[in-house]
């Protein structure tokens, strides 16, 4: 169970370090299709790099936080295999990585550094407007689907699939 909550907060440091990587040094729009539309409707595609080398550093960041993520899934379902996980086991241990990055998403990602830190509004201000006076984070019921919906069920297919092995 230490384990998996260590998984659980690696698998968040990296979707941390790949949110970084892609506002603060990428700056590509693509990236942003969870942002809310109003959002998305008003930002301005940057065109230069902020300095030098910035998307080289953010490619690379970018780069190590999917590793991180890949990292995390090869080796919860290897340790599994290797400890003799049932499907009940291996599920707790996917859904409660995916729950653990959700609500870090929801608590600490979306509520303090793009709300109360302006994370994203340093280097977007032009959504700046958009994001004044909410209280509390973005696209709740999408939010609220993936973490009692969809993450159980991806939890449960991979689980599924792991004990098939």
């Amino acid at each position: 169970m230490l384990f998996t909550i260590f998984l659980a907060i690696v698998f968040c440091a990296a979707m941390a370090l790949m949110l970084i990587a892609c506002v603060a040094f990428i700056q590509d729009n693509k990236f942003f299709s969870s942002a809310p539309k109003e959002a998305r409707d008003v930002l301005i595609q940057r065109e230069h790099e902020l300095f030098f080398g910035a998307r080289a550093i953010g490619w690379t960041l970018f780069l190590i936080s999917v590793l991180m993520i890949l990292g995390v899934g090869v080796i919860a379902v290897w340790d599994g295999l290797r400890s003799g996980f049932s499907f009940w086991q291996f599920f707790l241990r996917f859904v409660l990585i995916l729950t653990i990055y959700k609500i870090c998403d929801m608590a600490l990602i979306d509520n303090f550094l793009l709300l109360k830190f302006h994370f994203f509004q340093h280097y977007y201000p032009e959504a700046a407007h958009v994001m004044e006076g909410r209280k509390y984070g973005f696209n709740i019921v999408s939010q609220l689907l993936k973490l009692f919906v969809i993450f159980p069920a991806a939890s449960a297919l991979a689980a599924w699939i792991c004990t098939l092995v």
